[in-house]
C-alpha cells in the first residue's frame, strides 16, 4: 500500500471531473519509455521462536528498518516514527502488520528487475542474520492467528482497520496475513491501456494459479491453493473484484474514473496526519461537500491516494497493476513480471493472448475468477476446458513476447528464461501450494514448523 510523507498543500487542487481523466492519460509513454516496476512482500519472523516481531520490541521491524540505512537507504517518517526507506531501488515499506515490501524502481528489463530483488533481499537476510529474523516467501500466515500479529504505526492502516469488519469478513485477513508478489507496467495509449487492461484481467486467474502459494491457515490446511485470493472475495465488494466494464465497448479512461469515483473514500491526508473519511464519497469532495473537509476541495495527490483505495483483480493509476498472485520465494518474484512483460509489451503477444480470451462471456470469467482459489489449474473456463489447458500456450505467447523484445544481458541471455519456474509448474501439473500440501502430509508428517526451515528466503 502507498506511502504518504507530505501533505497535499501544494498540490493543484481538482476542479472538474476531467481533471480526474486527465490523470489516466498523463500515463501514457512511448514504447521505448516503457518500464517495469515489481513489488513484493515477505513475512518477518524471530527465528527462536517463530513469532512476528512488533515494530518496537528490541530487534524488531524498527531495528530491521534502521539496519537497512547502512545500505544508503533514507529513512522516511510519519510522526516519530520510520515507517519506510527510499533509494535507489525503489522504496521499502510496511503492511499493516509488518510485512516488508519492496516497492522496486521503474526498470527497462527483467534481468535489473531480478539483480534489484537480490540486492534487497541480500540486505535483508544481512540484517536479520544479526537481528534473528528470518523472513518467508508465502500468500499467507501458515501459523498466526489475527491475534497473534503487531499493528504497525501507519494512520491510514488505524482508518482500514476500523472500516473492514463493516464491509466484509476478511479484509482484516487480507491487511494481517497476506503478502504478495505485484508488477506495474505501462501503456502507450488509452487504446493500448483497453487491451492490455482486458488481457491481463481475463487472465489474471491463471496468474493465481500459477503462482498459487497460500494452502495453510491457523497451522493446518485450509482447503485452497490461493488463501489469499479467496480473502478479495471477501473483503469489500465496493473496491474489489473482476470488473465486468473493463471489457464493454468504449470502455477508456472515463470509465474507469467513474468507477474510481464510486469506490468509498478511506482517508485524506492532510498536515502529517490521515483524517478519517471511510465510506464517504469522493463526488462529495470534488464537489467541495466532503464532511470532514467543509469546503475543501480534492488535489491531485488525493486522487492517487483514493484510486490506491481500490482492490481490483487489476487496477490503474498512471500505469496497469498485476495483483493476482500470492508472494513467493525469489525466482517467483522474477517470474510474474516476466510473465506479464512477455504477454503485454510485444504487439503481437497482446494479440495472441486477447485471440484466447475475447470470446469468453463475463460469466465464464466470474466463475473462472470464483473457482481459481481453491482448484488452482483445474478452474474452469468454459467448454470443458480448465485454467491447465491454456496454461502452456499463455506461456509460450510471453516466451515469443520475450523473445521478441531481444532484452540481452551481459552473458547474451534474453529475458525468457525467467519463465522457467512457471514451465516447471505446467510440466509437472503441480502449483507451489500442492507441493507443500504433499510435503506437509509426507515427510513434514503434519509439522508445519518445517516450512520456516524450507520456505525462507
Amino acid at each position: 500500500m502507498s506511502t504518504r510523507t507530505d501533505s497535499a498543500g501544494h498540490d493543484p487542487v481538482i476542479e472538474s471531473r476531467e481533471q480526474l481523466i486527465a490523470a489516466f492519460a498523463k500515463g501514457e509513454k512511448p514504447k521505448d519509455r516503457w518500464r517495469i516496476g515489481t513489488e513484493h512482500e515477505k513475512f518477518v519472523y524471530d527465528r527462536g521462536d517463530h513469532h512476528a516481531p512488533s515494530y518496537e520490541e528490541k530487534g524488531g521491524i524498527h531495528a530491521l528498518l534502521i539496519g537497512l540505512t547502512r545500505y544508503g537507504w533514507t529513512p522516511v517518517y510519519e510522526g516519530d516514527n520510520i515507517i519506510a526507506l527510499s533509494g535507489s531501488d525503489g522504496t521499502i515499506s510496511l503492511e499493516p502488520a509488518g510485512q516488508l515490501e519492496l516497492s522496486g524502481a521503474p526498470l527497462e528489463n527483467l534481468h535489473q528487475t531480478c539483480a534489484e530483488t537480490g540486492r534487497h533481499l541480500e540486505q535483508v537476510k544481512h540484517v536479520g542474520d544479526q537481528l534473528g529474523l528470518g523472513f518467508l516467501g508465502l500468500g499467507m500466515w501458515p501459523d498466526k492467528s489475527r491475534a497473534d500479529l503487531p499493528i504497525m504505526p501507519k494512520g491510514r492502516y488505524e482508518i482500514m482497520l476500523r472500516h473492514m469488519p463493516r464491509v466484509g469478513s476478511l479484509g482484516l485477513d487480507m491487511m494481517l496475513r497476506t503478502c504478495t508478489i505485484q508488477t506495474n507496467l505501462d501503456y502507450g495509449s488509452e487504446a493500448d491501456m483497453a487491451q492490455k487492461f482486458r488481457v491481463s484481467l481475463a487472465l489474471q486467474p491463471l496468474a493465481t494459479a500459477l503462482f498459487a502459494n497460500s494452502p495453510f491457515t491457523d497451522g493446518k490446511p485450509n482447503g485452497f491453493l490461493s488463501y489469499r485470493s479467496h480473502i478479495w472475495s471477501d473483503t469489500d465488494p465496493a473496491r474489489t473484484g473482476m470488473l465486468p466494464f473493463v471489457f464493454e465497448d468504449g470502455f477508456g479512461y472515463e470509465r474507469y474514473a467513474d468507477y474510481a469515483l464510486d469506490v468509498p473514500m478511506y482517508f485524506v491526508y492532510r498536515d502529517g496526519r490521515y483524517i478519517d473519511a471511510a465510506g464517504h464519497s469522493f463526488r462529495d469532495f470534488l464537489d467541495g461537500n466532503l464532511s470532514v473537509l467543509p469546503g475543501e476541495k480534492p488535489t491531485e495527490k488525493d486522487w492517487e491516494d483514493h484510486l490506491s483505495t481500490a482492490f481490483p483483480e487489476v487496477r490503474m493509476k498512471s500505469f496497469l497493476e498485476m495483483r493476482g498472485a500470492d508472494g513467493g520465494p525469489w525466482n517467483r518474484i522474477c517470474a510474474l513480471p516476466a510473465l506479464w512483460v512477455g504477454l503485454l509489451y510485444d504487439q503481437g503477444a497482446l494479440d495472441a493472448a486477447w485471440d484466447l480470451v475475447k470470446d469468453w462471456s463475463m460469466e465464464e470469467r466470474q466463475l473462472l475468477r470464483d473457482s481459481v482459489p481453491r482448484l488452482g489449474l483445474d478452474a474452469p473456463i468454459g467448454g470443458g476446458r480448465t485454467l491447465r489447458d491454456i496454461a502452456r500456450p499463455v506461456l509460450d505467447i510471453a516466451r515469443l513476447g520475450l523473445a521478441a523484445r531481444g532484452r540481452l544481458n551481459p552473458s547474451g541471455d534474453n529475458e525468457t528464461g525467467y519463465l522457467s519456474t512457471l514451465d516447471d509448474v505446467v510440466a509437472s501439473g503441480k502449483t507451489h501450494a500442492e507441493r507443500l500440501l504433499d510435503r506437509y502430509h509426507g515427510d513434514w508428517q503434519g509439522d508445519l514448523g518445517r516450512i520456516y526451515a524450507e520456505e525462507s528466503f
